[in-house]
């Protein structure tokens, strides 16, 4: 079905989306099609540590994009992004992480090597036309930044693209070094549609009345948004230089004192770097009522953990999740439609809700 949805591209007269694409089932169904299968989604980061002849099964979304896939490690730290689905008869591949030589179907003996090429099916002798080109597995894009894993099923812009624009201003920060931390990393369920979680996190308008303690620690005033293509930025900053990045010369943002990075890539993920590291977000959603947001924790430098924008992520979150809850229910009225963009505060929301429409206008 097409849909159409219209944000004005001129934000002083914009408006957000309609209630109905927060209250519509076939919107959230419609949305899991042309925005998520036509997006980049996170794999994994160094945690991961794959090398030859591991592999490992994974879904993009569980629960919601569910497309059986293999991450395998192959000579020279390539990866490859395989169909977990053996082309005979829909077996699943591999069902836990491991190390092989081949690929093998425990249904019929089908193989493949690590590359997703056919090599021999058992009782097929009287085939005809067989091997076809189709009996390969499906290879699936895959992207890498730094020591970070991004697979698409179909996606219509490059991940690198991204990376290299955000790269331009973080890329004096050693991504390879930067270490895995479990015990800082959790898993959030927020009684909300996917995208409100996103329309909260796209805009500090909402710091100096939701976040006390943030606002504390950042200059609300000098806050700023920077729009791109398929990413946004924002940026806080601080009235302590002890709280800020140490900034190398010819840096855009030499002298200043950056107390936070936060970068969003559409449609689900966020990429939040602090002078200890950095904390990546993702949200996945589960229902139209209910989303998953996993926060993932990624070390430099230990010594300014707990410290500034960084410094209470949890808190941060809790307080996130009640404003988020209760506009699900407000947007769930029958009497609301529609808001109006703040031109000065809301430009990541506007930015969000313009590239949702057009995904979800095409045919």
């Amino acid at each position: 079905m097409k849909y159409n949805f219209y944000i004005d591209p001129d934000i002083t007269k914009a408006e957000t989306l309609p209630a109905s694409f927060y209250q519509d089932k076939t919107i959230f169904e419609a949305a899991r099609e042309k925005i998520f299968r036509k997006s980049w989604q996170w794999v994994g980061g160094p945690e991961l540590a794959l090398k030859t002849g591991d592999v490992y099964p994974f879904t993009p979304i569980a629960g919601f994009l569910d497309e059986p896939l293999l991450l395998i490690g192959s000579e020279e730290s390539e990866l490859r992004c395989l169909s977990n689905v053996c082309t005979h008869r829909g077996n699943l591949l591999v069902q836990h992480a491991g190390k092989q030589q081949k690929l093998i179907c425990q249904y019929h003996g089908r193989r493949f090597d690590l590359a997703g090429r056919f090599e021999y099916m058992p009782e097929f002798k009287e085939a005809r036309n067989f091997p076809r080109a189709c009996e390969d597995l499906r290879q699936f894009p895959l992207e890498t930044w730094g020591p970070f894993i991004f697979a698409g099923l179909e996606p219509d812009f490059q991940f690198a693209d991204v990376a290299a624009k955000i790269n331009q201003r973080i890329g004096f920060l050693p991504l390879e070094a930067f270490t895995f931390d479990s015990k800082r990393s959790k898993d959030y369920f927020v009684n909300a549609h996917w995208a409100l979680y996103c329309d909260n996190y796209l805009e500090g308008f909402h710091i100096p009345y939701v976040h006390e303690g943030l606002n504390a620690v950042i200059d609300y005033g000098s806050y700023t948004t920077e729009v791109d293509e398929y990413f946004n930025l924002q940026i806080a900053y601080t009235d302590d230089p002890a709280q800020a990045f140490d900034l190398p010369a010819g840096h855009i943002d030499h002298g200043k004192n950056v107390a936070a990075y936060y970068y969003w890539v559409f449609p689900n993920m966020m990429f939040n770097f602090y002078p200890w590291g950095l904390s990546v977000n993702i949200v996945k959603p589960l229902s139209g009522e209910r989303t998953k947001v996993s926060f993932l924790t990624y070390v430099y430098d230990h010594t300014k953990l707990d410290r500034g924008a960084g410094g209470s992520l949890d808190k941060v979150e809790q307080e996130d999740e009640l404003i988020v809850e209760s506009t699900h229910q407000g947007v769930n009225s029958r009497y609301y439609q529609s808001g109006r963009f703040s031109p000065v505060r809301e430009q990541g929301v506007h930015h969000f809700h313009r590239l949702v429409a057009a995904f979800l206008n095409r045919d």
